[in-house]
């Protein structure tokens, strides 16, 4: 690019036209000069896009999906104590990375999975482990863990089926489900503790019938909700 005329009051060019060439014309063929730091800024930038999915709530995550198997060899090896302790340090794990992502301004995609993910996970795991016989030891009767991990297949499956067949990709849960889950999550605890300390047999069995009630409620309201979900996009469809 010639530097002769290129001022703006030379009269050669139009007012402003050094300024173009400095920042380079198209039609010229020439690239524009990169602003000092623009090269750093923009790897930066690349970096914390590359690293945004290993966030601290994310670790967080992973810990506890980490714990399942030593939650499961202490059930397996009668250490109901160490499992209880387990329990709830995932408990806690869970609440601290919701709060830590909505405080540092942490939330990602892969959390949004992988929360979920370890949550049921640990929650599908306890109700399996706690379900084999085992002497001497509270256990979750067969009937309550076949029915929770039904609920949860006909869950997965009613929501592989709206994505597939209608393109929803949300599905928020019900308060329903949200008290099933708690309950769930209590009667794991509950029967924990039961083989720390004891626990009369009426508490353990109002626990499960309640929370068989509930994982029959809230899988009749799944479905209630994904059939109404299914006839609103038909509907729309047909307009």
């Amino acid at each position: 690019m010639s530097s002769s005329g290129g001022g703006p009051g030379s009269g050669s060019f139009p007012e402003g036209a050094g300024r173009t060439d400095a920042a380079g014309d198209p039609k010229s063929g020439e690239r524009a000069p990169i602003r000092p730091g623009a090269v750093a800024q923009r790897a930066a930038q690349e970096v914390r896009a590359a690293l945004r999915p290993f966030t601290i709530p994310n670790g967080i995550t992973l810990v506890r999906l980490a714990l399942i198997p030593f939650f499961v060899l202490a059930i397996v090896g009668g250490d109901h104590k160490l499992a209880l302790v387990i329990f709830v340090a995932a408990g806690v794990s869970d609440a601290l990375d919701g709060l830590v992502a909505r405080m540092l301004g942490m939330r990602s995609l892969l959390g949004t999975y992988l929360d979920p993910i370890a949550d049921k996970t640990l929650l599908v795991t306890a109700y399996v482990a706690l379900t084999l016989p085992a002497p001497n030891a509270v256990t979750i009767p067969l009937w309550l863990t076949v029915m929770a991990l039904s609920r949860d297949f006909l869950i997965v499956l009613v929501a592989l089926l709206l994505y597939l067949g209608a393109g929803v990709r949300e599905f928020p849960p019900s308060l329903w489900g949200k008290w099933t889950t708690f309950c769930h999550i209590v009667t794991v605890a509950l029967v924990l503790l039961a083989n720390v300390i004891r626990i009369h047999e009426l508490v353990l069995m109002a626990c499960f019938y309640i929370a068989l009630t509930l994982t029959v409620v809230s899988g009749a309201d799944y479905i209630r909700r994904a059939g109404i979900q299914i006839e609103a996009i038909h509907d729309d469809q047909r307009r």
